[in-house]
């Protein structure tokens, strides 16, 4: 299951991000977080090598600030642009209904 999944991301980073250019790490963040913390946050700008994430409250927020080093390097083999920091920001309103 392991090598079918560095395959996927194989085929996501030279067919997505290579064509996406400086919105290749909004498309990354999802494959880069996992489903579950995707599925409860949005990627919602790049700019200058910060990437800006929205989470539902202070509590995911620090959970992710706390995991932030994980998510650069896995966006760093994604998305073709260096990413330098992650901003989490709480903005409930952003973020797309999971139900």
């Amino acid at each position: 299951m392991q090598h079918a999944r560095g395959t996927l991301k194989k085929i996501f980073t030279q067919n997505v991000c290579a064509k996406a250019g400086d919105e290749a790490p909004l498309l990354a963040w999802p494959i880069a977080c996992g489903g579950a913390v995707a599925a409860n946050t949005q990627a919602v700008s790049f700019v200058d090598g910060m990437l800006v994430v929205a989470v539902p409250d202070a509590v995911w927020r620090n959970q992710l600030q706390f995991m932030s080093h994980q998510y650069l390097a896995g966006l760093n083999q994604i998305a073709g642009k260096p990413v330098r920091s992650i901003s989490f920001v709480v903005a409930p309103h952003l973020i797309r209904p999971t139900a």
